[in-house]
């Protein structure tokens, strides 16, 4: 069974419906601080979380989203908090169906609604034909006859099943209607008893738990195994050291009362080479560490009644080449990952039951390097989970697989739940973004001739109308020049040094400098001859009339403002009329119109690959222009 779609009603920053399809694999929550990610996760766990726990079931008072809880609280109502969608795997609906009969049960996915401070849920899209099933079932117990369909179709309770079951003597079918019996049984708040029995018998029983994790449940580096046995540590601490102690199959009480501990510590150790073999697979960042454990037993006297307490106290330490350290006294990330490590070792030995997990911030800690770890330990995860997590950074966001991707934004309204494709706050869209320039910079390498460029809208304008002059047998970028946006004219200079060196070849496709100190840095590269003046090209000089251009200047202005209207809904359609015609930039235009120092120039860039123009969009200046810069940009390369 796979969770397919959540839609969370009311939930601490979420005041309104907010619904988010759900991948197979994996599905990433990117947003910023505080933008209600964490809290997306928490709601899906509370609907099943894998073991008894006070702080994974709703509360009203905790939950509930503040400006409206006094209201809510004074009605007397049980509101909504969450709704998961499930689909039913093929296995199952064959397993159902040999029970039930073919054609019986017509659902391929179901949801459930779960309120607050209530144990009822609400199934939905529970369909089944239940006369198709009388029919079936009845036959198959040999009590099959119009009269018995007729009367179990109007049974709507326990008591009416039974009366009609009397209602037959022959002996044959007072054995029929017993097993019949079970199918009606009514428990449930269902109107159709053979959609109850399905819902009760099979899909209940198969919904998967959910096992929510963070930083906070890190393994402390000295445990109280006293404390641990009487429930006196720290919450985070207590769940995860218990969790270490049950996978290891150690009786926290026999320990105690135990003058030997050599049985107990190697049980630990044979636990951590499990833990460890898998850590290892994954963390490359060292692999010449290893887990130590030691118990000690001290004893203290009580300075009340002069008693002496024992108190035993199990040392988790790291030991590395050279020296040992406390495992709280490692890298946070050595101690996520190893602490996770524990943690999901005790749901894998459940084979029973089926597990979805829901990672908070992971490698939040992590060098980028050991984050590209992390990735690819949990795509292997996924062939088996699905999981969930909540990141910010953008080196755990695939640039591939960017479909996994869901944005969460805080705004005035509480917070609001999109495909990364739709979301249009640079904030929120910067890991992406990021993601993105990472990827193409990561894979600069495997072209020998690289343009740069300023930024990613300036890479998609670039390459969205080069593909149109090609497919109209125009000038086009050759092929085999890689478009590397550098993220602004300032850091033009420093991918040119950090390339120098590497034998490739680079041009620069810049907008005009209005940065004196960037201006500098390259007017110095030259001198130096890192960077030849001739591999240097700026748009003015494919515009005539201006002595400074930007890209967006290529465009003539009724081009550029059609794609800007669109890209921008919430603003009035701006026409050439409302722009200043003593300023020759668009850019700088519009700016001015909108009495803002700079509007996001992606939005417009994403809107031409979103249009999916042909070449009838554009007039023929700006065809013209693009043109006459692919050519001269495909003879630096020559």
């Amino acid at each position: 069974m796979k969770l397919k779609k959540v839609t969370v009603h009311k939930y601490k920053s979420f005041e309104a419906d907010q619904s988010f399809d759900v991948e197979s694999d994996i599905t990433a929550l990117v947003g910023m601080n505080e933008s209600g990610k964490t809290s997306a996760l928490e709601v899906i766990a509370k609907t099943n979380y894998f073991q008894d726990d006070e702080d994974f079931k709703f509360n009203l008072t905790h939950d509930y989203p503040r400006r409206e809880k006094k209201k809510v609280e004074k009605s007397g109502e049980k509101p909504k908090a969450v709704t998961c969608t499930y689909e039913i795997s093929d296995d199952l609906k064959s397993e159902i169906e040999s029970e039930v009969g073919k054609n019986v049960f017509k659902t391929s996915e179901f949801s459930i609604t779960y309120r607050y401070n209530s144990t009822q849920r609400t199934f939905g899209n529970i369909l089944a034909d239940k006369k198709k099933f009388i029919e079936f079932k009845t036959k198959e117990l040999g009590i099959a006859s119009n009269t018995t369909t007729e009367k179990l179709l109007k049974v709507t309770t326990a008591a009416e099943f039974d009366e009609v079951a009397a209602s037959f003597k022959d002996e044959g079918y007072v054995e029929g209607f017993k097993k019949l019996k079970k199918y009606f049984q009514f428990k449930w708040s269902f109107t159709n008893p053979i959609e109850e029995y399905i819902t009760r018998v099979f899909l209940d029983a198969r919904i998967p738990k959910f096992l929510y994790y963070d930083e906070y449940y890190s393994l402390p580096s000295r445990i109280s195994i006293q404390k641990l046995e009487q429930n006196q540590l720290e919450d985070s601490e207590y769940k995860t050291a218990k969790a270490l102690f049950e996978l290891s199959d150690i009786n926290t009480k026999e320990l105690i009362e135990s003058e030997d501990f050599e049985d107990f510590i190697a049980e630990l150790e044979a636990t951590e080479a499990i833990i460890s073999d898998e850590l290892f697979n994954y963390w490359t960042t060292n692999s010449n560490l290893n887990i130590t454990f030691r118990i000690d037993k001290r004893i203290e006297t009580d300075q009340h009644n002069n008693k002496r307490i024992a108190e035993h106290i199990l040392d988790i330490r790291v030991k590395g080449k050279n020296v040992s350290l406390p495992l709280r006294n490692r890298s946070k990330g050595f101690n996520w990952f190893f602490s996770f490590l524990v943690w999901f070792k005790k749901i894998q030995e459940d084979a029973d039951n089926q597990y979805i997990l829901l990672l908070d911030e992971p490698g939040l800690n992590l060098h980028a390097s050991a984050q590209a770890d992390l990735l690819r330990f949990l795509e292997d995860l996924s062939n088996n989970y699905q999981i969930l997590y909540s990141t910010h950074s953008p080196f755990m966001i695939q640039p591939g697989k960017l479909n996994r991707v869901r944005t969460i934004l805080e705004t005035d309204s509480g917070s609001i739940i999109s495909d990364s494709i739709q979301e249009k706050d640079p904030k929120t869209l910067f890991p992406l973004q990021a993601a993105l320039g990472y990827d193409i910079a990561q894979n600069l390498f495997v072209s020998n001739k690289n343009l740069l460029v300023e930024g990613v809208s300036d890479l998609i304008i670039l390459t969205t109308i080069s593909g149109i002059l090609e497919s109209n047998n125009r000038k086009y970028l050759n092929p085999d020049i890689t478009i590397v946006p550098t993220g602004g004219l300032e850091k033009v200079a420093t991918f040119i040094s950090l390339l120098r060196g590497s034998q490739l070849e680079i041009a620069c496709l810049l907008d005009s400098y209005t940065d004196a100190a960037g201006q500098a840095k390259m007017d110095k590269m030259i001198r130096e001859k890192i960077i030849h003046k001739n591999k240097i090209r700026f748009f003015d000089e494919f515009v005539d009339g201006l002595d400074k251009a930007d890209l967006e200047d290529l465009f003539t202005k009724s081009d550029y403002l059609k794609l800007f209207n669109a890209a921008f809904n919430e603003h009035t359609d701006i026409k050439e009329t409302d722009l200043n015609a003593s300023i020759k930039q668009i850019i700088i235009q519009i700016n001015q119109h909108l009495g803002v120092p700079r509007f996001n120039h992606y939005l417009p860039a994403n809107e031409l690959v979103k249009l999916a123009v042909n070449e009838s969009f554009f007039e023929h200046d700006t065809l013209n222009r693009f043109e006459k810069v692919f050519e001269e940009i495909n003879k630096l390369f020559e």
